[in-house]
């Protein structure tokens, strides 16, 4: 297998200062193709920037205590807001497990279509996508983005490169822009921008994300693929003899020849591929896919594109490039005829003579559920399913106690012995609420509450505000004759009568015990 990887210029080795460690970057020039793949990857395109830009400016109400923007990161009030759902700092665990989910899908469709991810979600080709375009629609296609490259500064040139390379610009800057709408109001933070309101944060957000985007997408882009990114070599392990990837099937194409006719004259062996070199011209990553799969192959399947249009063209078939598995690969590469395939191209299956039956080649749900597969699926499902069955279970009060430290206890006149504690109540809830505090296991003592009226009794109705945690400072007192060891066990209870959410937290009271 022949890996055929531009690289970003280099060193010399020692001894020798006329020979490059490796070669220098080489610019591409992606000609611009069409067919079902390129259609594919401009519908993803365009999700996929909807997503980005629009989701901070859609709205969910939440009533007239919460935010209504409908995907928020709330840094100040440390909440995250995903339209009907509230994630507060203590159940992190749910991002945690998205990510999870997130790994085990990376796993589950590269093993089944091997570097998808790569060649039509991720954020890098969606944005170098993107740039191409713009870079298309002022400077020309392939063959005259090249002669302008090549030829000498002038006006016309000056104008095209610098319009490409301020709409660059102008891309990246709303792509940091739009990075902040999810820290905030969207409309308000749209409006702070230009009035200089915001914090530096913010501004400094919106460089650091306008320098990557247009490095990233304009100027360096297979070289992020191939050099930052360690997903190419991490996507060789995913990879099995059953992983559709994209594939130049050589036993048919090879050997390759621009005079097929005059060689067919001649006698000579010719191959479908009449080495138009029309794979190589769309690749954005300038490689050939003749040689074989590569490091710098993201699989965006544009070569497909490029040679079924060619094989139209000739009149022949489709599918020299197509999306294949090395076990059909190798059971083609023999020259046997397939009775199973799992090719998901339309077109006709090689018989051992070189020609075509009528067989259509039909997508074989083998591929995605296979025990392999099936893993991840299993993995994936059972996280999702445990975070959904804990977002609908979870419980939206809570309470934290805090015993005082120093004193542990105090002895009052009577005899009686005080402990002081800190409780919290949290109302996880977008609306004020009235939450019953209460103890249990000392059926004597008294509770006191600063700032409440006392009530020489066990039990208080605490108004608590929406989205907030409220600190209360409490005193228990228990009479002398029910202190009977140094430390006694209670219970502090939470709840709230109208919907019956109760939460009880296990405490201590502190005393000095009874000399025996």
């Amino acid at each position: 297998m022949t890996t055929n990887i531009p690289s970003g210029g280099g060193s010399t080795p020692a001894g020798n200062s006329d020979q490059p460690l490796y070669e220098a970057k080489r610019r591409v020039f992606a000609k611009k193709v069409e067919g079902r793949f390129r259609n594919f990857k401009w519908l993803i395109l365009a999700v996929t920037m909807a997503v980005y830009f629009v989701t901070p400016w859609l709205r969910w109400d939440r009533g007239e205590y919460a935010p209504n923007q409908g995907v928020l990161l709330d840094l100040a009030s440390r909440r995250f807001y995903f339209f009907p759902i509230e994630i507060w700092p203590q159940e992190f665990y749910y991002v945690a497990g998205l990510l999870v989910m997130a790994g085990f899908g990376l796993f589950l469709i590269t093993s089944a279509v091997g570097r998808a991810w790569c060649g039509y979600t991720c954020p890098q080709t969606v944005w170098v996508d993107l740039f191409i375009a713009v870079e298309r629609f002022f400077q020309g296609d392939r063959n005259a983005r090249m002669k302008l490259d090549s030829s000498p500064w002038s006006f016309d040139k000056i104008w095209r490169i610098g319009a490409t390379h301020l709409t660059w610009l102008l891309i990246s800057v709303a792509t940091g822009m739009g990075w902040i709408f999810y820290f905030g109001n969207a409309p308000s933070v749209f409006v702070k921008f230009f009035t200089g309101e915001l914090p530096f944060v913010a501004y400094g957000t919106v460089m650091v994300l306008t320098f990557t985007t247009y490095a990233f997408g304009g100027l360096m882009r297979e070289q992020v693929c191939i050099y930052m990114c360690p997903w190419p070599r991490i996507q060789a392990a995913m990879l099995d003899e059953q992983s559709l990837v994209v594939t130049y099937n050589d036993w048919r194409g090879e050997p390759r020849t621009r005079g097929a006719k005059k060689a067919a004259a001649a006698g000579l062996p010719v191959g479908d591929c009449v080495d138009c070199n029309a794979c190589v011209a769309v690749c954005p990553m300038g490689i050939d896919i003749r040689e074989g799969q590569q490091l710098g192959c993201i699989t965006c399947a544009l070569c497909i594109d490029a040679c079924d249009s060619v094989m139209d063209k000739i009149g022949k078939e489709r599918g020299l490039i197509a999306y294949a598995t090395l076990e059909e690969y190798d059971s083609n590469m023999n020259l046997a005829t397939s009775n199973r395939t799992t090719s998901i191209q339309p077109e006709k299956v090689r018989n051992a003579d070189g020609s075509f039956s009528d067989k259509i080649r039909h997508f074989d749900w083998r591929i995605i559920f296979r025990p392999r597969t099936l893993l991840y699926i299993g993995a994936w499902s059972a996280v999702g399913l445990a975070m959904l069955f804990l977002l609908f279970t979870r419980e939206r009060l809570d309470v934290n106690v805090l015993h005082d430290r120093n004193p542990q206890y105090v002895m009052e006149s009577d005899g009686s012995i005080r402990n002081g504690y800190t409780v919290r109540i949290l109302n996880m809830m977008p609306q004020p609420r009235t939450i019953r505090l209460s103890i249990d296991g000392l059926p004597n003592a008294v509770m006191k509450i600063n700032g409440y009226p006392e009530n020489k009794g066990q039990v208080y109705d605490i108004p608590v505000k929406p989205d907030e945690a409220t600190a209360l400072k409490v005193f228990v007192t228990l009479p002398k004759a029910d202190v009977s060891s140094q430390a006694e066990e209670m219970r502090f209870i939470v709840e709230d009568p109208e919907n019956g959410e109760r939460r009880v937290y296990k405490a201590v009271f502190n005393g000095p015990g009874v000399k025996k």
